[in-house]
Formats: C-alpha cells, structure tokens, sequence
C-alpha cells in the first residue's frame, strides 16, 4: 500500500469515525463518547500525514508510534460504544476492523522501520 493510499484510508476511517460519533445519543455518556472517538480517529489520520513528512528515521519511528496508539484507542472507543449498547454491532464492526487493520499495518511499518535502523 503506497504513502499515499494510507493518507486516503486513514482520512476515510476518521470521516467514518466521525459520522458514527455524531450519530451517537445526546446524553453524557454519549458526549463523552463522541468526543474521545473524534479526537482520536481524526488524529490517526493528521499523525499518519506527520509520519509522511518525518524529517528522519527517529521522528518516523516516534511519529507512528503516535499513530498506532491513537488507532488502538479508536477501537477501545469503537468496542466501547457496542459493549454499552449506544449502537448496533452491524454498524459499528467494520470500523473496528479497519482500525485493528490500521493498527496492524502501522505496527509492521514501525518493526520494519527499527530493523533497518539497527542495521545501518
């Protein structure tokens, strides 16, 4: 997957995450949910064009790691909202696959970025 189908994908995910998020029930737990599943879908997305332009192998490595823990925290929100019953399951798993698959691709991205760092 190129540089630049990522970018798409992650901004498609956080569109995703963000529709959901509005949809969810008006009440405080429903708010707070909201909030937390914007902010961190969106940042997997805006962190992931950070990564694109790391100025050097560490701030790569540093960067993806951001995303990777924002990705996860999309699905302990995205896990959350079925498990308190704020939506169906049908609506909601294939954005927790996509960001178990986000979080997978990162994660490989990061191993692979260590191993050459610690071979040159």
């Amino acid at each position: 997957m190129t540089k630049e189908e990522l970018i798409n994908r992650t901004k498609h995910f956080a569109y995703r995450c963000v529709n959901l998020a509005v949809s969810l029930p008006n009440t405080p737990l429903g708010n707070h949910v909201r909030g937390q599943l914007i902010r961190c879908s969106t940042s997997v997305a805006a962190n992931y064009r950070a990564v694109c332009i790391a100025q050097s192998k560490n701030s790569f490595i540093s960067k993806l790691s951001i995303v990777i823990e924002e990705c996860d925290e999309s699905t302990f929100w995205l896990e959350f909202i079925v498990d308190m019953n704020l939506k169906k399951v049908e609506l909601v798993n294939s954005l927790i696959q996509e960001s178990k698959e986000l979080t997978a691709i990162f994660m490989k991205s990061r191993k692979t970025a260590r191993n050459i760092k610690s071979q040159s």
